[in-house]
């Protein structure tokens, strides 16, 4: 990037991106390129898993080999802690070697792997995937590609100069009432959309869980703009066909953290369980005991974390105001200690009005699961529902239907849902430009972070 202002190169970068004339230059959209001829005799796909604690062993552990395990088999494990990947190795049902951090290349080296799943701690994704990429395999990984702009420059450097095949797995894209919006929208029944305004709601159960573990610091995930918030700034880009280009961002840690008027180093022997609210015992969690509890003497890990240490420093308060490359604004927020779960979002058009909400364990009833509502100017509202998706798994079925669209295709993608690498990309880049508008409390180009 040249040594203009931001502000002295937005008009241009804006110009150029709504035409195509810049970005970032990468390869084939992800899931459009066939798929790998296996190494193995077996005839199936040889994949390593990078990262066996819960999302790992259970979505890309578990659900792999019981879902898929005739055209992929486990060839390699690879974790800090041994403990916990013999556990994992267990409960996925597999008997394949397993190896540590540091061992990282011999396994790719032993195992001739065709596929590297990563699902580390987020601020080590960018780690592994460069690393496999320069070892010649292809990458599956967690949202989100990275949690810093550097390790974002790293990852499309690395897959540009390698021609690896990498695919980052943005699954929300695939919940029921994710692409009912979006096919609304594709519709321009309310025209071209001028603006959003979009609320997201993690409860005491859900969002109080993220300050019990690593997501509470930000040198592991950067923030929960990261983790978690690029569910939902990856949505609305979708959604839009837009990407971000500017936002100014505000964040508070209101709740957790220092606001406690007692705490402990973790839940279990606390001796304010009695009257703290959010007293959680892990003794009774059996995948918690057997995962982490029982394997903490290997890395000290502590699932059960007080969420009042005073060392938390992500926010649980998060509200952005974000202007994509096409002009449409976005008023965004996010909050981690509220009463119930879900969502609202209302989508301002030309022609009229998106509204669509979802609330899970909600106090009141709707009718079922998300609620859409569609009013046209000057003509009467019309409610309908999200389209129902058959089979059941995480994210409203979004884990199991972004699955079969990496191991069982190719497959029809009529909507877009398989997120290219540059959509991935700017997701965690809009949430990394929101962090550093926290910390410097300024507005934050997209252009600043990234060499274009």
């Amino acid at each position: 990037m040249d040594k203009q202002s931001p502000r002295s190169g937005r008009r241009e970068f804006l110009a150029a991106a709504a035409t195509g004339g810049v970005g970032l230059a990468l390869g084939p959209a992800a899931g459009q390129e066939a798929a790998a001829k296996p190494k193995g005799n077996s005839g199936r796909l040889r994949v390593v898993l990078v990262g066996t604690g819960g999302r790992g062993s259970s979505t890309w552990g578990k659900n792999l080999q019981n879902n898929f395990g005739d055209v992929l088999e486990f060839v390699g494990l690879c974790d800090i802690n041994r403990k916990r990947m013999a556990v994992a190795r267990d409960y996925i049902g597999v008997n394949c070697p397993m190896f540590s951090d540091t061992e990282f290349d011999e396994m790719i080296r032993k195992t001739s792997p065709d596929r590297v799943i990563i699902t580390t701690v987020d601020s080590f994704h960018a780690k592994y995937i460069c690393r496999a990429m320069e070892l010649g395999v292809d990458v599956i990984s967690e949202k989100p590609m990275a949690t810093d702009e550097k390790m974002v420059q790293e990852v499309l450097d690395t897959e540009r100069r390698t021609g690896r095949k990498l695919i980052i797995t943005e699954n929300y894209r695939y919940s029921p009432d994710g692409a009912t919006i979006k096919k609304i929208i594709d519709s321009e029944e309310i025209g071209t959309i001028t603006s959003v305004d979009y609320n997201v709601y993690l409860n005491t159960n859900h969002g109080t869980s993220y300050f019990r573990r690593w997501h509470g610091f930000k040198q592991f995930n950067g923030s929960l703009l990261d983790s978690e918030g690029s569910h939902f700034l990856d949505l609305v880009q979708w959604w839009l066909g837009a990407e971000p280009a500017e936002v100014q961002a505000f964040g508070a840690l209101r709740r957790y953290g220092y606001n406690g008027e007692y705490r402990s180093a973790r839940c279990m022997n606390c001796p304010h369980k009695g009257k703290c609210e959010f007293f959680w015992d892990v003794t009774k969690d059996k995948f918690a005991m057997d995962f982490y509890v029982n394997a903490e003497s290997e890395d000290g890990y502590i699932r059960d974390g007080c969420v009042y240490r005073r060392d938390i420093n992500v926010w649980d308060t998060m509200t952005l105001n974000v202007r994509y490359h096409t002009g449409v604004l976005m008023s965004f927020s996010l909050n981690a200690f509220m009463p119930y779960e879900g969502y609202r979002i209302s989508f301002n058009g030309t022609k009229g009005r998106l509204d669509a909400r979802a609330y899970h364990d909600q106090p009141w009833k709707v009718e079922g699961p998300v609620e859409i509502r569609i009013t046209p100017l000057f003509k009467e509202s019309r409610t309908m529902g999200a389209e129902t998706q058959a089979g059941a798994g995480g994210h409203w079925g979004g884990d199991s239907k972004l699955q079969d669209s990496i191991f069982r295709g190719p497959i029809p993608d009529p909507l877009h849902q398989r997120a290219t690498n540059r959509e991935a990309a700017f997701a965690c880049l809009l949430a990394i430009a929101a962090r550093r508008s926290i910390e410097q409390n300024r507005p934050v180009f997209i252009e600043e972070l990234i060499k274009l």
